[in-house]
């Protein structure tokens, strides 16, 4: 007999596939308008080349929030993070964009699926959790 599929039984790159199409489909979750010229950190040179990089970072940070309770605006940027090329000088560590983390979040909070953890951070309500792991049963693991 088959257990149900959670989250961390199946593949991060999957799920954040499968997760991301999920949350387009649904409608629920409102695109600023500012998604196709908006960067994702000061130390880009672009905004990103795909479409929906949107829907696949909510995704990508409900799994996160899934998995590790506790994350906030702060852990996020640090996540999302990369290096900055100083030209001839050398790169260093940058911070992500903080506004786009604190929407994402503020769209996930009003679709029900995080919400406020009493010592900071978010954490995972028990509807966000089973419709996670829902997406996540749907997912057919190869053999």
């Amino acid at each position: 007999m088959a257990t149900a599929k959670t989250v961390k039984d199946v593949s991060p790159h999957e799920f954040v596939k499968a997760y991301a199409a999920h949350l387009k489909r649904s409608g629920k979750m409102e695109l600023p308008h500012w998604t196709d010229i908006v960067k994702t950190g000061t130390f880009k040179e672009l905004a990103p080349y795909d479409e929906d990089w949107y829907y696949i970072r909510a995704a990508s940070m409900a799994r996160k929030i899934y998995l590790r309770g506790g994350l906030g605006v702060g852990a996020f940027r640090r996540i999302y993070g990369g290096s900055k090329r100083n030209g001839s000088a050398p790169p260093h560590f940058c911070k992500s964009s903080g506004g786009i983390a604190r929407h994402i979040l503020r769209q996930l909070q009003i679709m029900n699926i995080v919400d406020f953890e009493s010592k900071g951070g978010r954490k995972i309500t028990s509807s966000g959790q089973r419709d996670l792991d829902q997406v996540a049963g749907t997912i057919v693991v190869a053999p």
